[in-house]
């Protein structure tokens, strides 16, 4: 019998020790009152959760929080922040949808993540199609993912404009960004496609706002990175959906041909009756030779052929243009005609013409199929050291003669290096994402999309990534990265340059206490003073 008393006490006291762990962290943690809210038994402090809310996709940092909230609502979310807002010591809060950012973007160190995609799960509706009248929208949550927002869509026959390459990402993370992709030339990126939103700001209050109300929160939250609100939705912006693609990739040898071609694809004399979609791609010749024998658009052949044109070319690389025509199936035959017509105003090499047709679903999705594949070889969740850059065009030949015929020509990276234009005039300068200031019209995405397969890798990848900032600022390049990080607050007074006066007022009017996504590390919090950082932070970058 006592031995039986001693396992009940034993069993009890753990039991104890567990519940009082969930209503009051240890000293040094949480504030004790935060679990005596509402929202208490939605907030895990156990190993595992915050163990899979202490990295990211890009696997280069690692900061545990304190606490994970998975909110049933966005009141939940206001709870969480003005707990911090008004704790003598406020904690860090960062909203976490896929965590597919690569620079620790999405943790709270000491802090809670707020796992966003909670929001979406049970039986609440969160994607909403409005498809009566002139302008159809779609109201959905920002933790849904847009494979689902198209999903959702497409049952009334309807899309958004703008698209990302990957659907698997959540709409408040991209809108959190901008959100770019092939289609941005015509409709600008994906946060100029949205009427309004609402936000949870850093004072914990829930906001809805647009054009015309609460305007400069609308402007700052989108591209915001973040730091102004939490966007738990958007009402963006629908089209007429086409059924199928016409796909097509373009080969070049010669970059100065490459760029212009593609630039005559984004122009106004050619949008009307040309392409839906322009992007581009680098092939460096390594990467060809020693790379997949084949991939889910490019059969052997077709990489042995492209192989063979790299080695002609001398300089070891290669490009070609990437495009999409939309149409629907009682036009085929009009499409054919559109696009021999457009191709016979480009001057891509002979005979490196490559064509698919499908579904409108499997070209918007295709990287999904990548995905498996990589997968399947153990090589998508590895370390992602990614590398974006915005381009002036007045530079893209002097960037491409020193890193991919300089700096990488010997390299055989893993990944994809993606390289096209954009129109500036479609991205609106109120919000708070940022292009190169050059008074230019076009301006050119550059993405270093590189995996390392090894730890060796890491380091040189990272190197590599460093050259290519050094080189830049050497030559006088003045490039913008996308999807940004820097170590110090003047990386990013740099970053945002003319914009870095009216990012800070606001930053002080909406989240005064710097609570919101402070891996971002743009304004100093108590979150960011310890944090472990990549080799390549150490000089700013």
């Amino acid at each position: 019998m006592a031995r039986t008393r001693s396992l009940v006490f034993v069993i009890l006291s753990s039991f104890l020790s567990v519940v009082a762990g969930q209503l009051r962290p240890a000293a040094g943690g949480l504030p004790g009152d935060l679990f005596g809210l509402g929202i208490a038994s939605r907030i895990r402090i156990d190993r595992n959760s915050t163990a899979k809310a202490s990295t990211d996709f890009g696997r280069m940092v690692e900061a545990a929080p304190e606490a994970v909230l998975h909110p049933a609502t966005p009141t939940d979310i206001a709870l969480l922040i003005r707990s911090s807002a008004s704790s003598p010591a406020p904690f860090p809060v960062a909203p976490r949808g896929q965590g597919h950012s690569w620079r620790g973007q999405a943790l709270a160190p000491g802090g809670v993540v707020v796992d966003m995609r909670a929001l979406g799960r049970g039986h609440r509706a969160r994607i909403n199609v409005s498809a009566a009248g002139a302008e159809p929208y779609v109201d959905a949550g920002g933790e849904q993912l847009w494979i689902d927002v198209l999903r959702a869509t497409l049952k009334h026959g309807l899309a958004p404009r703008a698209w990302t390459d990957y659907l698997r990402l959540t709409v408040g993370g991209t809108l959190s960004n901008a959100g770019i992709g092939g289609m941005a030339f015509r409709h600008g990126p994906q946060i100029a496609n949205v009427h309004e939103v609402d936000v949870v700001t850093g004072t914990g209050e829930m906001a809805t706002c647009s054009r015309a109300k609460n305007s400069d929160l609308f402007f700052a939250a989108l591209g915001g990175l973040g730091q102004f609100g939490v966007i738990t939705r958007a009402r963006i912006q629908l089209e007429r959906a086409p059924k199928r693609v016409r796909w097509v990739r373009l080969g070049y040898s010669d970059v100065a041909t490459f760029t212009k071609d593609q630039e005559l694809l984004i122009s106004d004399q050619a949008s009307e009756a040309g392409l839906d979609y322009v992007e581009g791609q680098v092939q460096l010749n390594r990467t060809l030779v020693e790379g997949p024998k084949s991939t889910p658009f490019f059969s052997g052949t077709d990489l042995s052929r492209l192989a063979g044109l790299a080695s002609r070319s001398g300089s070891g690389t290669i490009y070609y243009i990437e495009g999409a025509m939309y149409y629907n199936e009682d036009a085929a035959t009009s499409v054919d005609q559109r696009m021999e017509a457009l191709l016979e105003q480009l001057s891509f090499e002979p005979g490196f013409v490559f064509t698919k047709d499908v579904t409108y679903v499997q070209f918007l999705d295709r990287v999904r199929q990548e995905e498996r594949v990589l997968r399947s070889a153990g090589a998508w969740e590895v370390p992602h050291p990614w590398l974006n850059l915005f381009i002036p065009r007045s530079r893209i030949l002097d960037f491409d003669a020193g890193v991919f015929k300089g700096l990488l020509r010997g390299a055989s990276p893993a990944g994809v290096i993606l390289m096209y234009p954009m129109n500036k005039d479609r991205w609106d300068s109120r919000m708070t994402a940022v292009t190169p200031a050059a008074d230019e019209g076009v301006f050119y995405a550059v993405g270093l999309l590189r995996s390392a397969l090894s730890a060796d890798d890491v380091q040189q990848l990272e190197r590599e990534n460093e050259s290519v900032l050094a080189f830049c600022d050497e030559a006088g390049i003045e490039c913008k990265q996308y999807l940004a990080h820097y170590a110090s607050q003047d990386g990013w007074q740099q970053h945002f340059g003319a914009k870095w006066g009216r990012i800070a007022e606001l930053k002080a009017k909406y989240d005064p206490h710097a609570i919101l996504s402070p891996g971002q590390r743009i304004f100093p919090s108590p979150a960011t003073s310890s944090w472990p950082l990549p080799q390549s932070w150490s000089k700013g970058r």
